[in-house]
C-alpha cells in the first residue's frame, strides 16, 4: 500500500466535531482510486492530511510503511512523492506566466537552470501547454488553468497524485482532455486518488472506490462491488450511476430478446474504465 491512515482524527480549530474521525483506510498502489461522499464528509481534509499540510490530532498516517514526520525536510520529501492538485487552480497558481509557474517547485528544490529548462519544456509538451508557455496565468481559461496546476505537480514526478474534484466546472471538451491525460499519467506508473461527485466517471474510470461518511469509512471496493450496495448509498444520499440502471435494463431486454447486436453495442459503450 502507498498511503495508510490508522485511526486518524482531525478537528478544525474553533470547531467541536471532528471532520475526520477514527479513519482507517489504505490507498492501493498503482491503481485509480475514487474518493466519494457528500459535501463535508472529509474528502478535502483527507487530502490535506495525506500531503502533510495538516497533522492528525490522533492516529497516524504512513507513506510506504513509514509514519509521516512533520519536520521541514521530511515534508519537502513527502510533497515530491505525494502531489496534490486543488479543486480551484487559483489556490495553486502563483507565478505570472505558465512556464514560470511550472518551474516554481523545481526552483525551490534547488535545481539549476540547465536542469529546469528541459524539464519545463517536456512538461509543457506533455500537457499541451507549449504554445501557452509565456502567456499570463490570468488570461487562461479554467480548463487551461487546471492543466497548468496539474503540470505544476507532475513535473516533480510524484508517485501518488491527489486530485480534488478535477472535473468540477469543466466543459465536455476539457473533461475528455483531462481523462486522456490521467490515463497517460496512470499508464506511466503514477497512483491516482481522485475526489469527485461524478459517479458516472467513477464507474467507468476507477479501479477502486472509497466512500466517506462524516469522516469515517463507509464502504470500499471495486466500482461494481460498491455500487451494488444501493440501499447503503441511498442512505448516504449518493445513489448509483445511471449506468447501473441501464445495465439492469439491458439484462432484462437480453432475457426477453436474446443478445441482439444493438444490446451488445450499448454494453460496449457502458464498459468500465472508458471515461
Amino acid at each position: 500500500m502507498s498511503l495508510a491512515f490508522d485511526q486518524v482524527e482531525y478537528t478544525y480549530p474553533g470547531t467541536k466535531n471532528p471532520v475526520i474521525q477514527g479513519l482507517t483506510v489504505e490507498i492501493p498502489i498503482a491503481k485509480r482510486t475514487a474518493l466519494i461522499g457528500q459535501n463535508g464528509c472529509g474528502k478535502t481534509t483527507l487530502f490535506l492530511l495525506a500531503n502533510g499540510l495538516y497533522k492528525p490530532q490522533r492516529g497516524t498516517i504512513a507513506w510506504k510503511g513509514q509514519t509521516l514526520s512533520y519536520d521541514r525536510r521530511s515534508l519537502i520529501e513527502l510533497r515530491q512523492k505525494v502531489g496534490l492538485v486543488f479543486q480551484n487552480p487559483e489556490q495553486q497558481l502563483i507565478a505570472s506566466t505558465v512556464a514560470e509557474d511550472i518551474s516554481y517547485g523545481l526552483c525551490n528544490l534547488g535545481w539549476t537552470e540547465s536542469e529546469i529548462e528541459p524539464a519545463i519544456a517536456k512538461s509543457l509538451a506533455e500537457f499541451g501547454l507549449t504554445e501557452l508557455a509565456h502567456h499570463p496565468i490570468h488570461h487562461l481559461s479554467l480548463g487551461q488553468k487546471k492543466r497548468v496546476s496539474l503540470a505544476d505537480v507532475m513535473v516533480l514526478k510524484p508517485e501518488l497524485l491527489l486530485l480534488d474534484e478535477p472535473t468540477a466546472y469543466l466543459d465536455p471538451l476539457h473533461t475528455r482532455m483531462l481523462a486522456q491525460t490521467l490515463e497517460t499519467i496512470h499508464a506511466n506508473g503514477t497512483t491516482i486518488l481522485m475526489a469527485t461527485h461524478d459517479l458516472e466517471w467513477v464507474y467507468r474510470w476507477a479501479d477502486w472506490v472509497i466512500v466517506l461518511d462524516r469522516g469515517t469509512l463507509a464502504l470500499e471496493g471495486t466500482p461494481q462491488t460498491v455500487f451494488a450496495q444501493k440501499s447503503i448509498l441511498d442512505h448516504l444520499k449518493l445513489g448509483v450511476p445511471l449506468t447501473i440502471d441501464l445495465i439492469s435494463l439491458l439484462n432484462h431486454l437480453e432475457e426477453q430478446h436474446g443478445n441482439h447486436p444493438i444490446i451488445h453495442q450499448i454494453r460496449e459503450r457502458l464498459h468500465p474504465n472508458q471515461p
